[in-house]
């Protein structure tokens, strides 16, 4: 017999079991029933979520919204849930399959900071292809060249074992010229990068829909 979500032991229902351990813990089968949220009266949640994740790979990811709703319990709001949710995981898998090799390439990935209030500084680390590994904000508050420091700026890009990376920050007020802090943050992660191996490729600024980026050649 299979438990609905709500009869399980608390620490073993999905959405606990994310906060507790995060999305890895989580079986195909109950990241989809988290999805879905519950059942029918008639049909329990992991069953659904079972049939979905079937016709999902029979179709290598091209489901319809028709053959989801062909699915015993499946009406239009949650076969309208699966759907976006496959569609989001596809573009953001494009867009990380999408090498990096200008600014403009950038840009997209960083819309959401433009409107920023405070200021956030941003590190995307790159494979050996140019292709996005990883976006990490690694700082937010007025940017200096003593609170940007190497350490939390090339972690990530350690882990990430980046072949490169691209520097982001915005100027909440739109002023997208750099300043003497930015420049002189930028010499110091530019260096660190050389010794490191890791290079710094851009350090692009944003801001309302404007954006700039600092020379590193020469630097």
């Amino acid at each position: 017999m299979t438990l609905k979500i709500a009869e399980q032991y608390v620490f073993d229902r999905p959405r606990e079991k994310l906060a507790q351990k995060g999305p890895l813990a989580l079986a195909d089968r109950e990241l989809v029933a988290l999805v879905l949220r519950s059942g029918t009266q008639n049909r329990d949640v992991y069953v659904l979520a079972d049939e979905v994740l079937n016709l999902v790979r029979r179709e290598d990811g091209n489901v319809t919204m028709e053959k989801l709703q062909a699915i015993s319990g499946m009406g239009p709001a949650r076969a309208a849930a699966v759907s976006a949710s496959l569609e989001l995981a596809r573009r953001l898998y494009d867009r990380r399959r999408r090498g990096i090799h200008r600014p403009e390439d950038v840009l997209p990935l960083i819309a959401d900071i433009q409107e920023k209030a405070q200021e956030h500084f941003l590190v995307i680390t790159l494979d050996g292809a140019h292709h996005l590994v990883r976006r990490r904000t690694v700082f937010v508050g007025t940017l200096n060249q003593s609170l940007v420091h190497p350490r939390e700026v090339f972690c990530g890009a350690i882990s990430d074992r980046a072949a490169a990376v691209v520097l982001i920050h915005n100027h909440p007020s739109g002023n997208v010229v750099p300043s003497p802090e930015d420049l002189e943050t930028t010499r110091r992660l530019v260096r660190a990068g050389r010794l490191l191996g890791i290079p710094v490729l851009d350090h692009i600024i944003v801001g309302r829909g404007n954006w700039n980026r600092i020379e590193i050649q020469g630097m």
